[in-house]
């Protein structure tokens, strides 16, 4: 009987023996990186049906290291370092002041006033800008009626906020001399002053310790004065809103002090170059001033030609 042949072995393609490893790298790879997303996730029921998933597919109903695997409220929990609480806050603060600013700007559509009212956003706080003509008449200190629509607006969306306000009072350089107002500073100040007292005195959740006002002359133009349209934009009131936090990655947050005012490197400066003007202060008559008018000959806040008096806090009802 013949004997049969053997056939020589199957002698395998050099390319062939790396596949079931690789193959299994792959899928160990997968495996891991839908493990580490569902982890990340915070919804604990998406990450339960994902460990059963897996439990079906890779041990066959088996038990599995997912069964282990419990909610983990640290990780949703998990206490910030001071840095990011500091970021955390002037997030915060950001988001508040951008509420307001779209607040402000609604109210300036609604009510027709974009050639009055102004407002900016940027790293030192929130500015609203009024015009004279808003407030004032020329050359004066006393409210006109259109004070009494805007102040209450302003005063309840300051009311939301704790930072400091500043109240500035902005006007050109043509030359003022009257008894009331021997010059620019005086009538920059008094304006300032008028308009914050009645502010304050429309909601009684400021805190006047909060508030403050300055008055900077012709020194703070944001247009030429060789004009009669920059004067105008020159003759101003701004209520500037001040940041007590600034985006710092390097350091951590700082505290804001008891007076208001924050400390350290929470920063609530109000932009500033060239000399400021205090209230009630005096400078020679020589110094420019705004166009020539009526003023009023009482002092304090007015209303309609009128000492205003009611409902001033006692702080600021002298």
């Amino acid at each position: 009987m013949a004997k049969k042949k053997r056939q020589p072995p199957h002698e395998e393609h050099e390319g062939e023996p790396w596949l079931l490893p690789y193959s299994d790298l792959m899928t160990l790879l997968l495996a891991l990186f839908i493990a580490l997303f569902a982890i990340s996730q915070t919804d604990q029921t998406k990450l339960k049906q994902m460990a059963q998933a897996f439990t079906a597919a890779f041990n066959s109903g088996g038990p599995s290291f997912f069964d282990a695997m419990g909610p983990n409220p640290g990780r949703r929990a998990e206490m910030p370092s001071d840095e990011d609480l500091g970021n955390s806050a002037y997030i915060q603060e950001n988001q508040n002041l951008e509420q307001v600013q779209r607040q402000m700007e609604e109210y300036i559509e609604a009510n027709n006033l974009k050639d009055k009212l102004t407002t900016e956003l940027s790293e030192d706080g929130l500015m609203i800008r009024i015009k004279e003509r808003a407030l004032f008449p020329s050359g004066s200190a006393q409210l006109v009626g259109e004070a009494q629509k805007i102040a209450p607006v302003i005063a309840g969306l300051l009311a939301t906020l704790p930072e400091r306000v500043v109240i500035s009072g902005h006007t050109d350089n043509v030359p003022i001399n009257t008894a009331q107002f021997p010059s620019n500073w005086e009538l920059s100040s008094s304006r300032a002053l008028n308009f914050m007292k009645y502010i304050i005195s429309q909601d009684n959740r400021l805190n006047p310790r909060r508030f403050s006002a300055v008055g900077y002359s012709e020194y703070r133009p944001i247009a030429s004065n060789d004009t009669d349209e920059g004067r105008q934009q020159n003759r101003r009131v701004e209520v500037f809103i001040a940041r007590n936090y600034r985006f710092d990655p390097n350091a951590s947050v700082s505290a804001v002090g008891a007076d208001g005012a924050p400390a350290g490197k929470a920063t609530g400066n109000i932009p500033s170059t060239g000399t400021m003007s205090s209230m009630g202060s005096t400078a020679d008559s020589s110094i420019g001033g705004t166009d020539d008018g009526g003023v009023s000959s009482t002092g304090g806040p007015t209303m309609g030609g009128k000492a205003y008096t009611g409902d001033l806090p006692p702080a600021l009802a002298n």
